[in-house]
């Protein structure tokens, strides 16, 4: 019983065991000492503030209220007493720099020109969003993709199933054991919780496996439960896609038409169901069903049709209020093509019509290459889809880097499981506000005057060198129990840092261990060469050094290196599986130098 009382304070006090309070480190005692010199050294002022904002942590349009701000909240959270003009202590500086909310690695809201096409911008997408596990027996459901949408995401992706009587919709995994969902039951919670992290637009991609009957069903669900939020073309040949900002609140029906869907099924017919049709939306287990049936449908843009997009571009793009029951294909606003012929054929882009091309994970390492420019030509005004391979079971990932490096706007990944693809996935999309979708660096985007495009296989010069150094960290005493790590002496904690990106600037390094305390103090630093700046991804993971098996995870983050700002910066750090832990954190310092080229 007494051991019991022992080990009971050990986890309500640990400070008895190794907490102590760490000062500033060294060069923030130095930043304080430089710009509070004028007022004797003690306390900087809200002009020395400014300064400091402006010149050390880059934040060029800082102006005094900023300042005053800044002073005013940090003595508050301090109880510092009434702010005065007289502003910071030592003290207060570093508890303003070592302070996730006061003080964060990115800024905290949209920033990029969200008036690009669409197919300007990486757009945060899932796949399969409904699975709750693996791909072949798990359920299906509404709460991954409620889960989903409020971390931010902004593609879901359902498979759509006749149900046994053939006179409704299910979303499941098709020719699996998955467990079904309704479709009304998905689409009624995106319809809550579209919008929770994000205003701008939701995509729903539907792979239809239905007859003509239930696709106009679907049509009718989806009208009725989206109503005025739902956005669709009145006309089919649309030469650009519309901008995420004139989209702002709007789900969006990405699909193939009907007519392509009956060109599928009877190509796939013809092939007597072989199973090595790899150029399908559909992955390895989604399989068309055989006994479906369908109608002729018109041609998909018609002389009159072509006209309107002629004339003025809006005309093939409407925000229409709903009124009675429309077909299948009108509320399809990002047409699924499936072009015929080779790779590279499909590869083709047309001068007066704008697509979604989707590619499995294996054709799309085989695209890039063998085509990896037209890839990136096919995207400055197309949108391509990536996808994981069908045999990824379990629900793991590809890295998504390789479908970002050559402007694929929907990486979709599974979003349901954890693991180092995810977690880039989940560093790009902390950009830009969290909103979802980060624009395309320029690079992707620009045509060479002999209408050369970016060749991801070229060897390029260092572009941009990014000094990071690592300072201290803290909260571990706070958010990790027992069954984590050993309380009873602290660990030896390190940190390894690096970077994901193209192959020339992939790499990680490592802190030194620092034992004897759960607040370590490393004061490194580590500098990383950069040739594409603009895609990379900084990675950030706390270990803690166990001698009898493998080391503890203590933490990890990413972020996009563009996005970074810099400076003194506090990074927050999350769980395997991306969540934020409430106390931990790192201070960390940035310092990023062109290369003339």
């Amino acid at each position: 019983m007494g051991y019991m009382g022992d080990y009971s304070m050990c986890i309500c006090f640990p400070k008895k065991f190794g907490v102590t309070e760490v000062g500033p480190p060294a060069d923030v005692k130095d930043a304080f000492m430089a710009y509070a010199a004028g007022g004797g050294g003690s306390c900087m002022t809200v002009e020395q503030l400014r300064r400091f904002l402006v010149e050390v942590q880059g934040d060029v349009e800082a102006s005094m209220e900023d300042a005053e701000r800044v002073v005013e909240e940090v003595l508050r959270r301090r109880n510092s007493g009434k702010f005065t003009k007289l502003g910071l202590s030592l003290e207060d500086f570093h508890f303003y720099l070592y302070s996730e909310n006061l003080n964060p690695p990115l800024l905290d809201q949209v920033h990029q020109d969200m008036t690009a096409p669409l197919s300007h911008y990486f757009i945060y997408t899932g796949h399969n969003s409904y699975l709750t596990g693996n791909q072949i027996s798990s359920d299906c459901s509404d709460v991954p993709i409620i889960k989903a949408l409020k971390r931010g995401l902004r593609v879901v992706e359902l498979d759509l199933w006749p149900n046994s009587t053939k006179d409704d919709v299910l979303v499941l995994h098709g020719w699996t054991l998955t467990t079904p969902v309704e479709l009304t039951k998905c689409l009624r919670s995106i319809k809550e919780h579209a919008f929770s992290a994000s205003p701008f637009p939701v995509i729903i991609t539907f792979e239809d496996h239905l007859t003509p009957d239930l696709q106009a069903k679907v049509a009718q669900m989806v009208m009725q439960t989206f109503g005025n939020m739902l956005f669709y073309p009145e006309s089919d040949c649309v030469k650009e896609f519309p901008s995420p900002e004139e989209l702002k609140h709007r789900i969006i029906i990405s699909t193939k038409p009907p007519k392509e869907y009956l060109e599928d099924k009877s190509l796939s017919n013809r092939r007597s169901n072989s199973q090595k049709d790899k150029d399908s939306d559909e992955d390895t287990w989604g399989r068309m069903s055989p006994d479906l049936t369908y109608d002729d449908h018109k041609s998909d843009c018609d002389t009159s049709e072509q006209s309107q997009c002629d004339g003025d571009n809006e005309a093939c793009y409407r925000l229409l209020r709903p009124s009675g029951a429309l077909a299948y294909k009108s509320v399809i606003s990002i047409p699924a093509g499936k072009p015929k012929g080779k790779l590279r054929e499909k590869l083709k882009v047309e001068n007066d019509k704008v697509i979604r091309l989707s590619l499995g994970e294996l054709k799309f390492e085989k695209a890039i290459a063998y085509h990896g420019t037209e890839v990136v030509r096919f995207t400055q005004r197309n949108i391509l889809r990536v996808y994981p391979k069908g045999t990824r079971v379990n629900s793991s990932n590809y890295n998504p880097l390789i479908g970002w490096l050559h402007g694929a706007q929907m990486v979709a990944l599974n979003m349901q499981g954890y693991g180092k693809p995810l977690r880039l996935m989940h560093g790009m999309f902390r950009s830009n506000g969290g909103c979802g979708y980060v624009k395309k660096p320029d690079f992707l985007m620009n045509v060479g005057p002999n209408d050369q495009v970016f060749d991801a296989k070229a060897k390029l010069r260092v572009k941009k060198i990014l000094k990071v150094k690592v300072y201290m960290g803290d909260g571990w005493h706070l958010d990790f129990k027992q069954r984590h790590l050993n309380l009873w002496s602290p660990p030896e904690f390190y940190t390894r840092i690096g970077i994901a990106g193209v192959p020339a600037d992939k790499i990680m390094k490592k802190t030194k261990k620092r034992k004897g305390n759960w607040t370590p103090v490393w004061d490194e630093e580590f500098t990383f060469q950069l040739t594409v700046p603009e895609i990379a991804l900084l990675r950030v993971e706390v270990h803690a050094y166990n001698m009898s098996d493998k080391d503890y995870f203590a933490g990890q983050s990413c972020f996009q290196v563009s996005e970074l700002r810099p400076g003194f910066r506090t990074m927050p750090l999350f769980s395997r599986k991306g969540e934020q832990y409430t106390s931990l954190r790192l201070l960390l310092r940035f310092e990023f130098v062109d290369v003339d080229i």
